[in-house]
């Protein structure tokens, strides 16, 4: 092997691991919600989180990618340690599919349909599929699926240059020596560690195996034991992930290496064994691309068979390797490890979006409540609810915006967009919420009633703008269009409300029926009560949005309004049931 070989080997291998690179993010980006469905099957029923991890894995392509995953879900609360402990489980086995589609390289013969199946044979036209999906076609869809086939055609023809680089190394008397080495099963386990750590892809370093077994000269002997070394050195991903994480997600990190580590030990004290008493033929061959893929799935499935009985033992052990921490912890609404799969991220989004919605519309209905029956205790949840809103806004905008700079699909970041624009109106909604709290608070100290028309009107308002909160939580929440069709002729309706309370509240005003402080505070009332109805009609248009598949508020609504008739009946059965009163 001359410097020459050297280069390709080592462009070879940067192919190999730049298509594995852009594959993984390109799945991933294309699973998209179904990506999510898997994930959101994630229970504390062992067989779910074993085939949810399984299945998760086999799409992306990546062990390691679903474990830090994990660790996120962890860490934000949306999983528990015991349920992370089958998904990991899961994941292990699933990664096990790379190899056999690597193995393709190794098929032999000269039969017309044995040769289509090898990759020399068929990565050409998925390239060209791919480059033409890519550069012509528009659709995100079809892009990632270019991208795909890209990504899946540099990997194969990597691994390729890399068996063509190392094929000389056959004759080599130093390189067969090291794989007489590496029957030593402790620096076979070493290598494969190291190896593993340092690339953090078991996927790629089977791949690099596979290549170096095109020489001949890795034997089953040598192979087996590097295998069990790379499931150890693919842990580092998920250990460095749990840095800064709470205790929860660093017992996730710790279950994935606690069950890499007492698989390999048991297993290697069973290999050891049985080539010592049995000293089996087979462990003297030379390894085939196929046999190294069989390896690597036999051995990740007695770990799971092993392991997974004990899943109990584990989360005890890693409780008591990771133990309680004596201060209390906070608990991470958004974590940044879920950036990575940004569909993932953009469902986490929704539910920190939910609970800020419901702080919003909670600090409101306080706020409305406090009219007729102030209490400090109100006062207080209002205030309290407001800032939570604020603290929401905060943290979902930063993290939108991060996510939004990412790799992410057309469809990913226009949802992106609209929960900015939703979080937006939300947040404004809790700060009416406490400009109507602080109204309250002046007619208290300044000891001024209003009027009982002014108090029946404001009944009327108020009933309207809750119904009108409701109705847009409720599209936002359940994604329930009928709902948000019902927001528009609504908010037009109280827009009629204010401006002929308003003209009463000028009479009462001119015949005395009203003071004049107390008609500054009705006026402010009116006009926080009222933008509230206009954030709902926001909140509901980017609902419409979603649905229709753009960025438009303006053209939502003038689809609202294009069924006239629709919209006319709407807008009079809410002026038959509200405006009444205006009259």
């Amino acid at each position: 092997m001359d410097i020459f070989d050297f280069l390709s080997l080592v462009g070879g291998l940067s192919l190999f691991l730049f298509g594995m690179n852009v594959m993984g993010q390109a799945l991933e980006r294309r699973a998209g919600a179904g990506l999510r469905g898997l994930l959101g099957r994630m229970t504390t029923r062992k067989a779910a989180g074993l085939l949810t991890g399984l299945g998760v894995t086999a799409v992306i392509q990546s062990s390691s990618a679903t474990t830090v995953m994990v660790v996120g879900f962890v860490n934000s609360g949306l999983m528990t340690l015991k349920q992370a402990i089958n998904v990991i489980m899961g994941a292990n086995v699933g990664t096990t599919v790379t190899a056999w589609i690597l193995s393709l390289s190794g098929i032999d013969g000269e039969n017309l349909f044995v040769r289509l199946l090898r990759p020399s044979s068929f990565t050409p036209v998925l390239a060209l599929v791919g480059i033409g999906l890519t550069m012509f076609c528009r659709s995100d869809r079809k892009k990632d699926t270019g991208t795909i086939l890209l990504g899946f055609a540099t990997l194969m023809f990597g691994m390729q240059t890399m068996s063509d680089a190392v094929s000389g190394l056959g004759d080599a008397p130093g390189f067969r020596q090291l794989f007489i080495l590496f029957r030593n099963p402790f620096l076979g386990v070493l290598a494969g560690a190291v190896l593993t750590a340092v690339i953090q892809s078991s996927s790629a370093s089977v791949g690099i195996l596979q290549a170096l077994a095109a020489t001949g000269q890795v034997s089953y002997g040598a192979a087996i034991p590097i295998i069990m070394g790379q499931n150890i050195g693919t842990c580092v991903t998920a250990l460095i992930s749990a840095i800064g994480a709470n205790k929860n997600a660093k017992r996730a990190a710790m279950v994935h290496l606690a069950f890499n580590v007492i698989g390999t030990a048991v297993w290697l004290s069973v290999f050891c064994v049985v080539r010592a008493l049995f000293s089996p033929a087979l462990l003297d061959e030379s390894a085939s691309l196929p046999g190294i893929a069989a390896a690597h799935s036999v051995f990740n499935i007695l770990c799971t068979v092993l392991m997974l009985p004990l899943s109990g033992f584990l989360e005890a052990l890693v409780c008591r390797v990771v133990p309680e921490a004596k201060k209390p912890e906070t608990q991470s609404e958004l974590d940044e490890r879920l950036l990575a799969t940004p569909p993932i991220a953009l469902e986490r989004c929704h539910e920190v979006a939910a609970d800020m919605a419901g702080c919003a519309v909670g600090a409101l209905r306080d706020a409305v409540a406090a009219i007729y029956a102030y209490t400090p205790e109100l006062a207080g949840q209002v205030r309290e609810a407001e800032e939570r809103a604020d603290h929401y806004e905060d943290i979902l905008g930063t993290y939108l915006v991060k996510l939004s700079t990412g790799q992410v699909s057309k469809e990913d970041s226009s949802e992106a967009a609209e929960l900015l624009k939703v979080i937006g109106d939300f947040e404004r909604i809790s700060d009416h919420a406490v400009n109507i709290l602080g109204s309250v608070e002046e007619l208290n100290e300044k000891d001024l009633t209003l009027s009982a028309d002014a108090r029946a009107e404001m009944e009327v308002l108020t009933a309207a703008v809750g119904e009108i909160t409701d109705l847009s939580l409720s599209a936002f929440l359940k994604n329930d269009l009928y709902a948000a069709e019902q927001v528009e002729p609504l908010e037009q309706v109280i827009d009629v409300l204010k401006e002929t309370f308003r003209t009463h509240h000028i009479q009462r005003l001119q015949q005395a029926r009203c003071s004049i402080a107390a008609g500054f505070v009705w006026n402010d009332l009116l006009t926080d009560l009222e933008r509230v109805s206009d954030h709902c009609s926001n909140i509901a248009g980017c609902v419409i949005d979603a649905s229709l598949g753009n960025l438009n508020l303006h053209e939502s609504v003038r689809t609202i309004r294009r069924d006239r008739e629709k919209f006319l009946e709407r807008y009079e059965m809410y002026m038959n049931k509200y405006a009444p009163a205006a009259s």
